[in-house]
């Protein structure tokens, strides 16, 4: 056993972290994918749209899949289809071919509790919460290093260079899960009918909320197809819950919400998620803006996508820290402290943001509060849930942190779109309150752990 979890987790971790870079493939790539096929870059936002809407929809899904038997299968599997997504994404034609690619890329998103379930089964005692919140952070570490990877090869060799890179480094993925996990399947976990009713009502739900949140800036907020979205979303949502309290064995076992654990690192997905999505998109535009706008940097594309590498500097580090101190100070307190870093880069970028070292000082920050905040969610969940169930405990908070990040994106795209300013940059004053809202999300969220933990005394 010591033998594998010494060669198992460095190989989940970067399993984890290819498909983390992979899902951080887009942002910068939007002006020039709307080059490439002649659409609008409206149009051309898309590839981030259905790319957010099939990680939501199979998250859940690969969850519970990974509670089954056949974990190995399915992480190749997914790998395998991740890959043909990046390769028809590298060779697309057309803009429907490009965007077919993108949604198999969605699986991405659904890798993570996979390899915490790997990891869970398969890790010596001494090592799984560690594990557990090493693998949790290549969300962050991955858009540290995507981002950088993404701006040099499209600047050097077009945007389609990040995918063929993509596709590189998902080969050697898989051939490095198969060479570290255990294989044969899981004689230890249950063999249980899926929850197919479950699972096609949590998926049309999640779609239908998550189409309203995306296209809402260009729908209009009170129009009646985003309200219609919202509602049907919603409904469906509603229906899903009381299948699953019915269901002998559900997808997600709503039951664990009972813990307070469990709510604490689900409520703090949604608020955190959203808050870290604003000031992403916020940072990237003040960087790529020309200094005319009275807040832009003017980096080329070359430069722009290396203001993100502080922020997997600060949550790898983070992470090293959270190993060392969990035993000690407590997952909770990790939790308060992370929220409050974020919120400090937060409110330090909403007041000093028109130079370079002050946008990678807040990054900087916004990595380590990100990197202690979600080490510690998946290991408060993992000391709750059973480990049956871990695998779909962890991903529903992998699905809220992407709901809650696709709701901070919009959000932050309705108010720059409301705030016009030079050519197709917004004024100053939407930044600015834009970046409030990030800071606030942050606040609300930090308060709400606080009360919680002077309630709990």
């Amino acid at each position: 056993m010591a033998g594998t979890s010494t060669r198992l987790l460095p190989g989940l971790v970067y399993a984890a972290l290819t498909t983390a870079v992979v899902s951080s493939l887009g942002m910068l790539l939007v002006p020039s994918v709307a080059e490439e096929y002649d659409v609008a870059v409206g149009t051309a936002q898309w590839m981030l749209t259905i790319n957010l809407l099939v990680g939501a929809v199979t998250t859940p899904v690969m969850g519970r899949l990974s509670d089954g038997p056949h974990k190995k299968r399915l992480l190749i599997c997914a790998l395998a289809v991740i890959l043909l997504g990046s390769v028809m994404a590298a060779v697309a034609p057309t803009f429907a071919v490009f965007l077919a690619g993108r949604a198999l890329q969605g699986l991405s998103y659904g890798i993570v509790p996979v390899t915490i379930a790997l990891a869970r089964r398969y890790l010596s005692d001494d090592l799984v919460r560690p594990g557990i919140s090493a693998l949790s952070v290549t969300v962050a570490t991955g858009l540290g290093v995507g981002y950088p990877l993404t701006g040099v090869l499209a600047s050097g060799f077009g945007f389609r260079m990040a995918f063929v890179a993509a596709a590189i480094f998902l080969v050697t993925a898989m051939v490095t899960v198969w060479a570290v996990v255990p294989s044969g399947p899981d004689e230890r976990a249950p063999r249980q009918r899926f929850d197919v009713p479950g699972a096609v009502l949590l998926g049309a739900g999640l779609s239908a909320v998550l189409l309203a949140v995306s296209e809402g800036p260009d729908w209009g907020w009170l129009s009646v197809r985003t309200i219609g979205a919202f509602a049907v979303g919603v409904a469906v949502l509603v229906g899903w819950g009381v299948v699953e309290l019915r269901t002998p064995h559900p997808m997600i076992n709503l039951r664990i919400f009972r813990h307070t654990d469990v709510i604490l690192a689900n409520g703090t997905a949604i608020g955190l998620g959203a808050a870290l999505y604003i000031g992403l998109s916020i940072a990237s535009l003040i960087a790529q803006a020309p200094t005319d706008t009275g807040y832009g940097i003017a980096l080329p594309l070359l430069w722009a996508g290396f203001v993100m590498l502080p922020l997997s500097v600060g949550s790898f580090g983070a992470n090293r820290v959270v190993r060392l101190l969990a035993a000690r100070v407590g997952l909770p307190t990790l939790l308060r402290v992370g929220t409050a870093t974020m919120a400090v880069a937060a409110f330090l970028m909403l007041f000093a943001h028109d130079a370079l070292w002050e946008i990678l000082i807040g990054m900087f920050l916004f990595g380590v509060g990100l990197g202690t905040a979600y080490a510690a969610m998946p290991a408060l969940i993992a000391r709750t849930v059973v480990t049956e169930e871990l695998g779909s405990a962890v991903s529903f908070n992998q699905v809220l942190r992407t709901v809650g990040g696709a709701g901070g994106s919009a959000l932050s795209g309705a108010v720059l779109a409301a705030h016009p300013g030079l050519g197709t940059f917004p004024d100053n004053s939407g930044i600015v309150l834009a970046l409030a809202l990030s800071a606030i999300g942050c606040s609300i969220v930090f308060v709400a752990l606080v009360v919680h933990f002077v309630v709990r005394r």
